[in-house]
């Protein structure tokens, strides 16, 4: 296992008085992570947009889908999880070593709350190597240089940008940061991204109200984006079959759920 980067004083930037993503994802897929003004603005979130629960699990459930299948299908045994989100069950480095102990994990947060718990992602099998780092998405030069204390960039790396990028408003800026971090990388390396939608035809028009809500009542501030902007982040990628899907039916075969369509694309794209 290698050296956790992990500040001590990360419990010092906490702020319980406002209602945070990281938290508010938390009480969404039942976890216990979570206080009273996350709950509060959750159920309100919910109250506009009933399926925001089932986009939560929908896209854990592709994280888990994901990374079984380029550890098993494709043999990558180096992810790069950049806003990893607090810890629950069957975290990526779970995934990942249960298939292959020697895989390699870096994840990527700079929430308080996620650096509170970040050591409880750091217990990874003794063939393989888990790391945490405190970044921002907005600095990927920087998570490059730290994640290379852990991650051998000369082989291929498994790029996982899960419901992050819609925290970052400016378009042009996301799609800076997916081209920085993917040229870092070699070939045969993956791009994993899902992002909420606005889009209609899977059911995103109740994204733009209640993201309005967020914007006014939580932090940090949240955008939708249609398919075509997001299948932009893969430019220059070569997208995996069955390409950009809503992220509930991405490979998911006859799983429980399979038919259920959220407003959250997912997709999975090689770098050539």
């Amino acid at each position: 296992m290698s050296e956790s980067h992990t500040p001590t004083s990360g419990s010092a930037r906490l702020n319980t008085g406002v209602a945070h993503n990281a938290r508010v994802w938390n009480y969404w897929i039942g976890g216990k992570d979570n206080y009273e003004v996350d709950q509060q603005v959750g159920d309100h979130v919910a109250s506009i947009i009933p399926v925001i629960r089932d986009i939560a699990r929908a896209d854990r459930d592709f994280l888990g889908r994901a990374v079984a299948y380029l550890t098993r299908e494709r043999g990558v045994r180096q992810f790069l999880d950049i806003g990893t989100g607090l810890p629950t069950a069957d975290n990526t480095h779970e995934i990942a070593q249960r298939i292959a102990p020697d895989a390699r994990i870096v994840y990527v947060d700079n929430d308080p709350i996620v650096l509170v718990h970040a050591r409880t992602l750091l217990t990874g099998t003794s063939e393989g190597a888990t790391d945490y780092i405190d970044a921002d998405v907005h600095d990927p030069g920087a998570i490059v240089e730290r994640a290379s204390a852990t991650l051998d960039f000369s082989k291929p790396v498994a790029v996982m940008l899960l419901g992050i990028l819609n925290f970052v408003l400016d378009t042009e800026k996301a799609r800076e940061i997916v081209r920085r971090v993917m040229a870092e990388v070699p070939s045969g390396s993956f791009l994993v991204l899902t992002h909420p939608t606005f889009d209609p035809e899977v059911g995103g028009e109740l994204q733009v109200p209640a993201m309005e809500f967020w914007n006014a009542n939580a932090t940090p501030p949240i955008t939708a984006r249609g398919a075509a902007d997001i299948t932009a982040f893969f430019d220059g990628l070569e997208l995996v079959e069955p390409g950009l899907v809503s992220c509930s039916q991405w490979r998911a075969r006859a799983e429980p759920g399979a038919d259920l369509v959220v407003p959250q694309y997912g997709a999975v794209a090689v770098k050539p």
